[in-house]
């Protein structure tokens, strides 16, 4: 019998769920921190303008921030 042969064998949903470590420093996994991030507000829009950008699909506030810097550098 070889010293591990008892040890339970890890799964994918285990390593998913690991908090991984150098040392006492725990490694953040998934996207970096921005050095410019973005901030929470509440935006209060019309219904017909909401809309328009969900009917578009996922990643509707994103071109909401778009459309909105596109008029901010136009000056309107």
């Amino acid at each position: 019998m070889k010293p591990d042969d008892d040890l339970p064998e890890i799964t994918d949903d285990m390593l998913a769920r690991a908090e991984l470590r150098i040392g006492e420093r725990v490694i953040r996994r998934g996207r970096p921190p921005s050095a410019a991030p973005k901030q929470a507000i509440k935006l209060r829009l019309d219904p017909d303008v909401l809309a328009y950008f969900r009917a578009k699909g996922p990643g509707w506030q994103t071109r909401i921030n778009a459309t909105l810097r596109r008029a901010a550098k136009r000056g309107g």
